[in-house]
């Protein structure tokens, strides 16, 4: 007795989605459940019927391999018995694994290839968001043929040699070899009068003109994905992605680490001593006011909260590090030589100089020790 076609056990098209497929197969294991129909033979019978064909469908992989070869496909452990009566080769479990991810099934769809622009963009832009116009050489979908790649008035028809499939089969011994059809190129259909414009191919050489939005908070190696702006398929086939890979330019004043913004900031001597106020630059195009203490010291970090990096997706916003850097007086004038001698000569470098008088006591004691 033929097995029944599992898309009329489920009730449901042969183009149902996952969506409808587990909504009908829900439906129908409520309703033919043993539990729910005790001593009732057939309504087991049913429901064994109804888990094999849905276990079959909802796998994308025994889905294509069941659309294509119905249930031969799970005949002889799995395997099933191609045209020709051999067995299936490792050829055809590859493609029956690997197809759908190696874009190669339904007999080779000429599905356009996806391409990849690299696009730099200032920290600035990274930092608020920016939208860029790119213009990228590709192949386009013909306009004289639609993609077609016939001449106006004619279409493409079957091909004789694969009957449609894209792929032609060879005997080998106990092996059943598959390969694109060298007649149609894997495309299942032959040009009678090709489109004097692409001379058939259905497509043609051209520069687009794209819009890219960035959202704020990108960082530098993130992927943008455009479904559908790659190559144009060959014939009206499916056209590849386009990947736009984000780089950073390097920036005068900051460096980012994440979410959080570094900036070196200079500090004449007299404000790191007395103590005062500064201003910086942050990313938004202001400035902020910092109040540094008497006696900072080089390497000395101010940390200025929210007033960093954009968070991508998010409102908040990363720190700004103010790294501060004693600059030592250059181009003295007498006066302010004579002012610093004076300074230099009324002692208490201890107090004034801590670190410094401290090493070089700490030096004396070493060398004192290694004469001993």
């Amino acid at each position: 007795m033929a097995k029944q076609d599992y898309y009329e056990i489920l009730g449901v098209p042969r183009d149902a989605d996952q969506d409808d497929l587990k909504k009908a197969y829900r439906k129908l294991a409520m309703r033919w459940h043993p539990d729910r129909n005790p001593g009732d033979d057939d309504a087991e019978r049913k429901f064994k019927e109804l888990n094999e064909a849905y276990d079959v469908l909802k796998d994308d992989q025994k889905r294509g391999a069941y659309d294509r070869y119905g249930h031969a496909a799970f005949e002889n452990g799995g395997g099933g018995q191609r045209g020709g009566g051999g067995f299936e080769g490792f050829a055809d479990i590859f493609e029956e694994m690997f197809g759908d991810v190696m874009g190669r099934r339904g007999g080779g769809s000429g599905r356009g290839s996806d391409l990849r622009y690299n696009l730099e963009i200032s920290l600035e832009e990274a930092f608020r968001g920016s939208d860029k116009t790119i213009r990228v050489p590709t192949h386009a979908a013909c306009e004289a043929c639609n993609g077609s790649g016939a001449e106006a008035g004619s279409r493409p028809v079957t091909c004789p040699t694969c009957q449609g499939h894209g792929k032609v089969r060879a005997q080998q011994g106990f092996f059943t070899i598959e390969r694109t059809c060298p007649n149609c190129s894997g495309t299942g259909r032959i040009i009678e009068r090709p489109c004097k414009s692409c001379g058939g191919a259905g497509r043609v050489r051209r520069e687009k003109t794209l819009s890219v939005t960035i959202p704020p908070g990108v960082e530098d190696g993130t992927r943008i994905r455009l479904t559908g702006e790659g190559e144009a398929g060959l014939r009206g086939s499916p056209p590849g992605d386009l990947y736009i890979f984000l780089g950073i330019t390097q920036h005068r004043f900051f460096q980012r680490d994440a979410a959080n913004i570094h900036c070196r900031v200079p500090i004449p001597m007299t404000t790191a001593a007395l103590g005062g106020q500064i201003e910086v630059p942050t990313l938004d195009g202001t400035f902020a006011k910092v109040s540094v203490p008497a006696g900072t010291q080089s390497g000395h970090q101010f940390r200025l909260k929210g007033k960093g990096m954009s968070v991508l997706r998010s409102n908040s916003r990363g720190d700004l590090y103010i790294q501060a850097i004693v600059e030592t007086p250059m181009n003295l004038t007498k006066r302010q030589q004579e002012l610093l001698r004076e300074f230099d000569g009324a002692g208490g470098k201890e107090k004034t100089s801590p670190e410094s008088a401290g090493f070089f006591q700490k030096v004396k004691e070493f060398w004192s020790d290694l004469r001993e």
